[in-house]
């Protein structure tokens, strides 16, 4: 087999690959819809992103995860992100968002952990690992390096990237109402 003939075949298996993977994301997220996903797609989502990267002989590096020169200072930052993004959410952009579609986010499924602090603190547990964690590495970590990884321009991979998988992710939270979902966009 010539080089021309070898490229294109790691070219056929690369196009391929990208589709099943493609393929893969979209039944979970329909699946979920359906509500035939157990506990979170996040999870099935991120054994699925680890396995795309060990089939194709890339490091944790490639999604994210690399030791910061000072975790101190890297905590720090992640700290203050973290509160200031919830507090513009909190005071600012959901306030915003509720007024213009007409009512607050739907957090009806929650109701159950009012006045019940042990299955609230498991919840919140739960949510840090899974939510937090767990859909930032799949869908800014993994979801966005494959789809920027269809372009040959870097520049205009990552916008298309950027604005495809944060529609993908606001789209997730569509079961807790319209403000919700645009304000995860």
């Amino acid at each position: 087999m010539d080089e021309s003939q070898a490229g294109q075949k790691r070219l056929r298996h690369r196009v391929g690959l990208a589709f099943a993977e493609g393929a893969v994301v979209a039944a979970l997220f329909v699946a979920d819809i359906y509500h035939h996903v157990y506990i979170s797609k996040t999870l099935y989502l991120f054994m699925f992103g680890w396995a795309s990267l060990r089939l194709r002989g890339l490091p944790r590096k490639d999604v994210g995860f690399a030791r910061p020169r000072s975790p101190a200072r890297a905590l720090l930052i992640g700290i203050a992100a973290g509160l200031l993004s919830e507090g513009f959410g909190l005071f600012v952009s959901q306030p915003l968002l509720a007024r213009w579609a007409g009512k607050m986010p739907d957090w009806s499924d929650f109701s159950g952990l009012v006045g019940n602090s042990g299955v609230t603190l498991f919840f919140i547990v739960a949510l840090w690992i899974l939510g937090a964690s767990g859909k930032e590495i799949v869908h800014r970590g993994c979801l966005m390096n494959r789809v920027a990884g269809r372009f040959a321009d870097l520049t205009t991979a990552w916008i298309v990237s950027l604005f495809a998988v944060s529609v993908v992710f606001g789209r997730a939270h569509l079961g807790q109402g319209a403000t919700c979902m645009i304000e995860n966009i």
